[in-house]
């Protein structure tokens, strides 16, 4: 497993930001993806905020084989009659392939921005934000692997009113995220994916002791609210055995709720583009009958793990 290059926690790469969100918290919220993470979930949504280096996308379909990727890669890298046209072990990720590109075949995937270039662009649609009880919402990857970048950030738009939520994998410095993270946010949804250790350091790269350590001290904490949310993914994590180990968990560590995930497959495509084998996955969305059996057999995993502890 590749853990790709090193992270500059002062300099973190943005793969993109979604203006007009309403998927990622109350209200029209605008999303900021954060590229870098320390777990490498094998059914990651966004691939391509996994590495925190900048990568090279290469699109086939919107391929011209004009051939000026070609003459301005300095290292020789592309090759057209290759079916994966990048030399992955050759490319450096200078970038000069995608600006020689006439079509979006090339893309560069991970910016820097300066701060407060940032901090502007978010309050941008502070309006939005206020009529709707919207707000910045930071994703990725993960956005706690860079707390000074965040800390700064979060200075410029929180003294506006912002409302701020965060959505994280739960593998983070507890003592760093709290001092210089957690005062500025209003609401973490924290993924809960397994409480089976040997499933986590199987499907997640990593143990899980740290994640479950650090959800057990943020639900412990009043000054922010907490959702954990379970992503089903079919096969994996939707087991009536995994659902239930994280039923029984929540409950014991006092969870008012927790939200169900649904399966997006949207991501596996992502993967050829960046040169990596996609995971063995379904590439189709659930059926509506399947996710309704799916909720009914949740909604009985709770009401039995409630009536045990109560008993």
């Amino acid at each position: 497993m590749t853990q790709g290059p090193s992270a500059d926690t002062r300099r973190p790469l943005i793969v993109a930001l979604r203006r007009g969100s309403l998927e990622d918290g109350p209200g029209i919220r605008t999303v900021v993806f954060f590229k870098g993470c320390p777990l490498r979930c094998v059914f990651c949504h966004n691939p391509e905020t996994q590495e925190p280096g900048p990568e090279i996308a290469f699109a086939e379909e919107h391929c011209l084989r004009c051939g000026a990727c070609v003459q301005a890669c300095p290292l020789g890298a592309i090759d057209l009659d290759s079916p994966a046209r990048i030399d992955r072990r050759r490319c450096d990720r200078c970038g000069l392939c995608v600006e020689a590109c006439p079509g979006p075949a090339l893309r560069l995937v991970g910016r820097y921005w300066e701060v407060g270039e940032l901090a502007r662009l978010l309050l941008r649609d502070a309006p939005f934000y206020r009529h709707s009880g919207g707000g910045v919402t930071l994703s990725g990857g993960e956005a706690t692997m860079y707390p000074d970048y965040v800390e700064s950030l979060l200075r410029l738009v929180k003294p506006h009113g912002i409302h701020v939520a965060l959505q994280t994998a739960g593998h983070f410095d507890y003592p760093v995220f709290a001092s210089r993270i957690l005062p500025w946010v209003d609401l973490i949804y924290f993924d809960v994916k397994f409480i089976d250790r040997s499933l986590s350091i199987a499907h997640l790269g990593r143990p899980n002791d740290l994640i479950l350590e650090n959800l057990a001290r943020l639900l412990g904490q009043t000054s922010v609210e907490v959702r954990p949310r379970i992503p089903v993914i079919p096969g994996l994590t939707d087991s009536r055995e995994n659902l239930t180990a994280i039923v029984e968990h929540l409950y014991r560590l006092g969870a008012p709720d927790v939200q169900l995930l649904p399966y997006n497959p949207l991501g596996l495509q992502t993967y050829g583009r960046l040169g990596r084998p996609a995971p063995d996955l379904s590439a189709a969305f659930p059926k509506p009958d399947e996710e309704r059996r799916l909720v009914e057999t949740f909604r009985e995993i709770v009401g039995r793990v409630l009536n045990r502890c109560a008993a």
